[in-house]
């Protein structure tokens, strides 16, 4: 590309200098030859005009007197009635250039000048014209190379640019070359590059969640099908297995769920919802687990609750919260509902150290974790919350205490005459 701009610049200043450089030539040719003829003409004038003044005067009229009176530089005869013909200078070889002036006593004078003298001046004049040229011809490659270099370089930079959205390195460069074409070029690159990188994220971002969120699901499942083949039991075998086929719907909700959010994190599907069952089931999943701990899991308060929100999603907020008391906390964990204004709220609190002093402000973000964890469960579970409109909350780091707010569903007959809260 850089040639083609040399040379197609070169051609052009190319073109011009041979339509005007020779028009130019001819026409200082014709005006240098002009000036030369009426140069010679007006000499002869003068000299003819000096020959008759002397011819009036009585004066004598001889070669020397009249090239000093004169100041010719050029060749002269003058031709006197009567008289032998008078010559000044030195005749000129070859092609001349020649004047004639008649007086008004019958005297002819002559200039002639060679033609070189022209050419010498005309070849001074093509000189010079050829100089100009040159400048021109060395300004133009000066200025194609600048500018061939100024659009060559932004391709270049684009075209690696390109090229390295397409080896998987989308970082935009956010690099502008004052060329507007090429700028909306960067633009277009840079928007694509900005879009890949957030295609990326949500990509690992699903794949992290995914790891996270299944592996509480399948291990309960794998336990279940772990009993269902130790025991003979018809009855027994039945109920696991109604369990994990329940437990398979969970996670086919689950799975549906982070597809769901890898697509909008904001898109919700919010229900009314018994939020007792949620928790039940979440005590019931959760109690093998802590019973082998050697700990237990419990719930209170207030009890017949419906929120507003996804259940599925809920129940993966509480299993985060759980799992989370069971790796990092201690003793018995406890759920307790209650209503706070126009929200249900579940809290999750436990018995150990709670949450180091250094994490509490950033405990929600990703790969924040107090101990050897992934730090993704409590981000998720944020996102979930936040997704059905609730939100995720530590209401206390000491001990941790998390609490998951809910719009509530307010049915007014059964509010009148509410059920006992579970002590």
């Amino acid at each position: 590309m850089r040639r083609r701009l040399i040379n197609s610049t070169l051609a052009v200043v190319l073109v011009v200098i041979a339509v005007f450089g020779v028009s130019l030539v001819i026409v200082e040719t014709r005006t240098i030859s002009s000036s030369a003829q009426e140069s010679v003409d007006s000499e002869a004038v003068s000299l003819v005009s000096i020959v008759d003044s002397r011819l009036v005067g009585g004066e004598p009229v001889n070669p020397d007197i009249l090239a000093e009176q004169s100041g010719a530089k050029r060749y002269a005869l003058i031709d006197i009635p009567g008289r032998a013909p008078i010559e000044i200078g030195e005749r000129p070889r070859g092609s001349v250039i020649r004047g004639v002036a008649q007086g008004d006593r019958g005297v002819t004078v002559t200039v002639e000048e060679s033609r070189s003298t022209v050419t010498r001046e005309v070849g001074r004049t093509l000189l010079i014209i050829g100089a100009v040229a040159l400048l021109a011809v060395i300004a133009a490659v000066l200025l194609a190379v600048r500018q061939a270099n100024r659009l060559a370089s932004p391709l270049t930079d684009l075209a690696e640019t390109a090229e390295r959205l397409g080896s998987g390195d989308p970082r935009p460069r956010h690099k502008r070359y004052g060329v507007p074409e090429l700028d909306r070029v960067a633009d277009v690159l840079d928007a694509s590059a900005e879009r890949i990188a957030r295609m990326l994220t949500a990509e690992r971002r699903l794949a992290a969640d995914a790891s996270h969120q299944l592996r509480t699901p399948l291990t309960a499942l794998s336990m279940r099908l772990e009993e269902i083949s130790e025991t003979d039991d018809l009855a027994t075998v039945k109920e696991e297995a109604h369990i994990a086929l329940t437990q398979v719907e969970r996670l086919t909700d689950v799975v549906q769920r982070l597809l769901t959010n890898s697509r909008d994190p904001r898109t919700g599907s919010a229900i009314a919802f018994d939020l007792d069952e949620v928790v039940k089931q979440q005590i019931e999943e959760w109690r093998p687990a802590y019973r082998s701990a050697g700990r237990a899991i419990v719930r209170s308060g207030k009890v017949g609750m419906r929120a507003v929100g996804t259940p599925g999603a809920v129940a993966q907020v509480l299993a985060a919260l759980i799992e989370n008391s069971l790796m990092h906390g201690g003793g018995t964990v406890a759920l307790r509902t209650r209503v706070t204004g126009n929200q249900a709220v579940v809290e999750v609190t436990d018995e150990g150290p709670g949450v180091p002093p250094e994490l509490g402000a950033r405990i929600f973000e990703r790969t924040i974790s107090g101990r050897n964890s992934t730090g993704i469960g409590l981000a998720v579970a944020r996102d979930l919350a936040e997704a059905d409109g609730g939100r995720l909350e530590l209401l206390q780091q000491q001990p941790a205490v998390f609490a998951l707010f809910l719009s509530r569903e307010v049915r007014s007959r059964k509010e009148k005459n509410e059920p006992p809260t579970i002590r």
